[in-house]
């Protein structure tokens, strides 16, 4: 049997004392101090984890109403104005009808884009977009933050339209009203949006190119002429242009998305084509005007902004091409609508 080791107690407690001062390779080295003014209890500047979104500034939300997107609603107010001036004695004979008008497409188109803003989002469309970041899609903005914006500003709309129908003395528009809302929330809100499933194009071409010059001129005269229904059939067709180039750039990441826009069903040659088409008929039909109206001849002058505008999107390649075509289409429409409503009205 092996001889059991006698222990030595001193020898214990030296070892104690050891092991006491030297420190552990697992102990934690404590952390330096900081800020309270930078630093949040996630331990990032502000409070925020590492790659969250910075709230929302004000700059952030004026650049969510998508401001450029206001000059498709002041071109039709401006064309059923100036087809309204031939009605009557004088083109400002009813400015205030023209005004209200104006509020009202000016308001809708805001909500309008917060509400595409706040749907988008929530359903993930806009998580990883290839233009400008939303304000829900990209964290910066609550849903219901985006959502209340919209609501205020269709409340506007509908309080200015309101006034307008009262002032004209047409009641049933505001059966016209109702629907113009329902179009601009079920676009993209709602279970079934129909803005998925290709009908977007249809809908732009109905309420932001024929309804408010149709209306816009009705309110004011009672009746809308020959010069209003081709004047909102131009401006119909600059808006679908918009949408179409804006969908032909997102076409890939919407058809990941399950998003059947009419991009992404007609694919990318047909979609290029269509855009193209739409450019041209309101220039076409400025053949119309110019028979009857000499200086509308000055408006094929926004041919400048409508053929680069066609040839960048029949050879784009990259989303900021797609972005600098839309934005030539967007002019094009303003200068068009303001153009044409001059060559009426004087």
């Amino acid at each position: 049997m092996a001889k059991q080791q006698r222990i030595d107690p001193r020898q214990i407690e030296r070892t104690k004392g050891s092991a006491a001062s030297k420190p552990s390779s697992k102990s934690v080295a404590p952390s330096k101090p900081t800020s309270g003014r930078n630093r949040g209890k996630s331990g990032h500047p502000g409070g925020r984890k590492a790659g969250e979104a910075r709230p929302a500034t004000l700059s952030t939300w004026i650049a969510g109403a998508r401001l450029q997107t206001l000059l498709l609603a002041v071109a039709p107010v401006a064309v059923g104005t100036g087809a309204a001036s031939l009605l009557l004695p004088q083109w400002y004979d009813h400015w205030f009808r023209a005004v209200l008008a104006l509020i009202v497409a000016l308001a809708l188109q805001i909500g309008v884009n917060f509400a595409n803003d706040y749907s988008d989002g929530i359903r993930g469309v806009d998580t990883n977009r290839v233009g400008p970041p939303r304000l829900v899609g990209s964290g910066r903005a609550k849903p219901r933050a985006v959502l209340t914006v919209a609501i205020v500003f269709f409340a506007i709309a509908a309080v200015a339209g309101g006034i307008l129908v009262w002032r004209s003395g047409q009641w049933w528009l505001l059966a016209v009203g109702a629907v113009c809302f329902a179009a601009a929330w079920f676009y993209t809100g709602g279970k079934h949006p129909y803005g998925y499933y290709a009908l977007g194009e249809l809908a732009v071409f109905v309420f932001f190119g024929v309804v408010p010059v149709a209306g816009t001129i009705y309110t004011q005269t009672g009746t809308v002429n020959i010069e209003a229904w081709l004047g909102g059939v131009a401006l119909g067709c600059f808006a679908c242009a918009v949408l179409v180039v804006n969908n032909l750039r997102d076409r890939e990441r919407d058809a990941v998305s399950r998003k059947r826009t009419l991009a992404v069903l007609l694919g990318n040659r047909l979609s290029r084509a269509l855009y193209v088409v739409l450019m041209l008929v309101p220039m076409g039909l400025l053949a119309f005007y110019t028979v009857f109206y000499l200086t509308a001849g000055y408006v094929f002058f926004v041919a400048i902004l409508v053929v680069p505008a066609m040839v960048i999107v029949l050879f784009a390649k990259t989303a900021s091409e797609y972005v600098s075509a839309m934005r030539l289409t967007l002019f094009a429409a303003f200068l068009y609508g303001l153009g044409l409503a001059a060559a009426l009205a004087f």
